[in-house]
């Protein structure tokens, strides 16, 4: 049996005698081609299955109508709802959408900007890994396509950014740990070379300020892969102290799990003894008991904000690069892990 060869417009123009260019017209409903030359076009390519090359008719049009998506970790709760959110809205406005990986692996970051390149999309959609060293690809594919960064952004690239109001979300969050007398509490968070993770950090020691609450540097932890694992082991640590604190806030729900089951284990009571706050809303939040007090981020909003300001950018005629920040607001969902049900 042969393989079946795939049909093009050169082979539907040259069985009915027309050029190319006139069948592509007739096929998109030129308004210069007559009824019955559309009709006689479209019949044929209903015969034999004619289907569209998107990269050809991107070359002709110097659009593609297809956007790329470099994410660290697609199968993060939070990313999952950002893409789905993207999805929907590129569905409605006509672009196709290719979303890739890198596993926070600086050098596959680098090489999927290349590929996104080579595949001609108008336009790139970007959460930074943690893991990179430099921004000097991701400034050079910016100037070839429009980029927009959301979630893990990078204040060295002159872009759009769309981001939650980190600070204010972890202030709240820990002002809410203040409002049921918890005085010792001891935060989760990243290394320093997160820019998320700092800018929670700043809130956590912003609201700590306002109280008139003492920083403890022995209730501050850090971690590069900020996991349940790493969770549980933090808060081990933190339960060795001498002077135990009385909450705990994680600035990612699996760390905050992780504490609650390093809580749990030890017989430590939630949360009259140990309140805990974690970070995203994750569907893992509802389902630990006690249920998890966390931070709502709006991942679709943020997927649909996102590729609404990218397209904006794409179908502007001016070549000019857009820098600017979007911070989208965040609520904090009170459960079980602070306020006794």
């Amino acid at each position: 049996m042969k393989k079946k060869r795939i049909i093009t417009l050169k082979d539907l123009a040259q069985k009915l005698n027309l050029s190319t260019s006139t069948v592509s017209r007739a096929l998109n409903n030129h308004q210069d081609i007559s009824k019955l030359t559309k009709d006689k076009v479209k019949k044929l390519a209903d015969e034999l299955n004619y289907t569209p090359n998107i990269f050809a008719k991107g070359f002709r049009q110097h659009k593609s109508r297809i956007i790329g998506v470099i994410v660290p970790n697609i199968s993060h709760h939070y990313t999952s709802t950002i893409i789905k959110g993207i999805l929907k809205e590129s569905n409605i406005k006509g672009y196709i959408v290719i979303v890739t990986e890198c596993s926070n692996d600086f050098v596959k970051q680098t090489d999927l900007l290349q590929t996104m390149i080579k595949f001609g999309v108008d336009g790139i959609l970007m959460s930074v890994s943690k893991m990179t060293q430099s921004v000097d690809d991701i400034l050079k594919t910016l100037h070839k396509v429009p980029i927009v960064l959301f979630d893990k952004v990078q204040d060295k690239i002159p872009c759009t950014q769309i981001l939650i109001n980190e600070e204010e979300a972890t202030f709240n969050a820990v002002e809410h740990l203040i409002s049921t007398k918890k005085k010792r509490i001891a935060i989760i968070k990243e290394t320093a070379s997160s820019i998320t993770s700092e800018k929670r950090f700043a809130g956590y020691l912003k609201a700590l300020r306002k109280y008139n609450l003492p920083i403890d540097e022995n209730i501050i932890l850090s971690t590069e892969d900020i996991n349940v694992l790493e969770g549980k082991k933090m808060t081990t640590t933190l339960l060795n102290l001498d002077n135990r604190p009385d909450a705990i806030i994680a600035i990612t729900d699996l760390a905050a799990i992780g504490a609650i089951k390093t809580l749990k284990k030890n017989n430590i009571n939630i949360p009259e003894e140990i309140a805990v706050v974690g970070f995203s809303n994750s569907l893992s939040s509802t389902i630990i008991e006690p249920n998890l007090t966390t931070i709502d981020q709006p991942g679709q909003r943020i997927g649909k904000i996102a590729i609404s300001y990218l397209i904006e950018e794409i179908e502007n005629e001016s070549n000019d690069i857009v820098n600017k920040t979007i911070e989208i607001k965040t609520n904090l969902i009170i459960r079980g892990s602070t306020i006794k049900n």
